[in-house]
Order: C-alpha cells, then sequence, then structure tokens
C-alpha cells in the first residue's frame, strides 16, 4: 500500500521556511516609537521556537492595534519573501482587540480546523476560559497567515503543537498553487 497524500506532502516539503512575526500592541508600538525599549515576551518566544525548528524568521515588528496598522502590515508582508506571516496579540475580546476584524475579511481560504484544534488544545490546558480565545489561520494568495493570542503559553502552543508541525506542508501546498 503507498503512502497517504499528507504523509507524501510533507516528505516533500521544502525545508527552508522563512516566517514573518508582527507582535500587535499598541502600547508597546508606542514606546517604540518614542524610542524607550520594549519587552516582547511573545515575539522572542515565537522566534526562538522558529528557529529550534530550523526555520528563519526574517522580519520582525511591533505595531499598535489599529485595523489600518494590521493591514497596512499584512499588505507590506504579502509581497515580501515570508511564507508564514504571524500575528501576535489583540485578539482578545475588548474593543481594542481587532486584528481578527482587520485580517478575516481579507483571507481567500480558510483553515477554520486551526482555531479549533487551538482551542481544543488551550481547553485542556486552562480550562473553560479557552473558548474566549479568539485564532484565525487562512491563506492569502501564496503567504499562509495565523492570528494567535498574545500570551506566551498560547504562542508556545500554536507553535509548537500545530503551525511548525505542518509548516512544511503548508508551504509545499502553497508552492504548487
Amino acid at each position: 500500500m503507498g503512502t497517504l497524500p499528507h504523509e507524501d506532502h510533507k516528505k516533500r516539503a521544502p525545508r527552508e521556511i522563512k516566517f514573518a512575526i508582527v507582535t500587535v500592541s499598541t502600547s508597546r508600538a508606542r514606546e517604540m516609537r518614542v524610542g524607550r525599549p520594549i519587552e516582547d515576551k511573545s515575539g522572542d518566544i515565537a522566534e526562538e521556537i522558529i528557529s529550534k525548528y530550523g526555520y528563519k524568521v526574517v522580519f520582525r515588528t511591533v505595531i499598535p492595534d489599529d485595523i489600518s496598522a494590521i493591514r497596512g502590515a499584512l499588505k507590506k508582508l504579502i509581497n515580501s519573501s515570508a511564507d508564514i506571516i504571524l500575528f501576535i496579540g489583540g485578539t482578545g475580546l475588548t474593543a481594542d482587540d481587532v486584528t481578527i476584524e482587520a485580517i478575516s475579511p481579507l483571507i481567500e481560504k480558510d483553515m477554520p480546523g486551526f482555531g479549533e484544534i487551538f482551542r481544543f488544545l488551550s481547553y485542556n490546558e486552562i480550562g473553560s476560559s479557552a473558548f474566549l480565545s479568539r485564532a484565525l489561520g487562512g491563506i492569502i494568495g501564496k503567504k499562509a497567515i495565523f492570528c494567535l493570542p498574545g500570551s506566551p503559553a498560547a504562542v508556545k502552543l500554536a507553535l509548537s503543537k500545530l503551525i511548525l508541525e505542518e509548516a512544511g506542508h503548508i508551504v509545499y501546498l502553497l508552492r504548487e498553487r
């Protein structure tokens, strides 16, 4: 019996995958703009985990939680060398959290399973408050876009249990389009 299609795709997956990390935080962006040093623990964790998998971070920034700023960053990155674009933060339930609202209408192909499985895994770790987590995965052109909650634990979970496990498979499929 032959290999299953997803196994074949994983075997053919590219070894070099490029990531962009965009941390969405109005307070950190404000501090950065006035020249103060900032701490971006979730961005640091994302870069560290991605590097451990042998992939490259080719772009990293911090932007305010603002629809125009988020869409501006996305449009810039759609034309970059990044294969996978991560937006970290701005996914909560407050009026200021607009990452999902900024990106969702631009998604060409949705990956609903990403958010579903992310919340399932979160539920196993944190219980019922996991259903408050908004996470998004989708495709724009030949780029995979993921919007993650800003907590370090959420970033670690999403990357190590989901995104990086399938990154090669995703990029292989997108390059074949």
